[in-house]
């Protein structure tokens, strides 16, 4: 528990310093929620867009595009798995306080900005002669 506490009170301190260098940023508890949450629901809608265009760019590669679809849903669980790793306690407001929509909604972003930036090697490909490219094509 002390250990989760801490990250949490890291997150804070990292979330109110970020909020002091920038005077128009969110001020109140309500404001730091809309600011993150809205950030992740961004890098959600670029995840979105980068899976849709893999999706038409190898729309003939049946057999990739049946093991992407399987990725992607085990890696929603896995995001999902993850953030409940992070903040396990039922209530939690009651555990973490008014700073875990904040918190959450950060972690939930980094996670999809990563996983963003994996999908993106099907859409940028991979230079002539890398042999360990599988199902990632060549670049033009």
């Amino acid at each position: 528990m002390t250990r989760s506490r801490g990250f949490v009170a890291g997150v804070l301190v990292a979330a109110l310093v970020a909020t002091a260098a920038t005077p128009s940023a969110a001020q109140t508890q309500s404001d730091l929620n809309a600011a993150a949450c809205a950030a992740y629901q961004q890098a959600d809608g670029n995840l979105n867009a980068v899976y849709k265009k893999i999706l038409q760019k190898y729309k003939a590669d049946a057999p990739f595009l049946a093991s992407l679809r399987d990725a992607q849903r085990a890696w929603i669980a896995y995001r999902d798995a993850h953030l409940q790793s992070v903040y396990p306690e039922k209530a939690k407001r009651t555990a973490y306080g008014s700073i875990y929509d904040t918190c959450a909604c950060g972690v939930l972003r980094t996670l999809t900005v990563q996983r963003t930036a994996m999908l993106q090697a099907w859409l940028d490909g991979v230079p002539e002669g890398e042999v360990c490219a599988g199902s990632i094509q060549v670049k033009p």
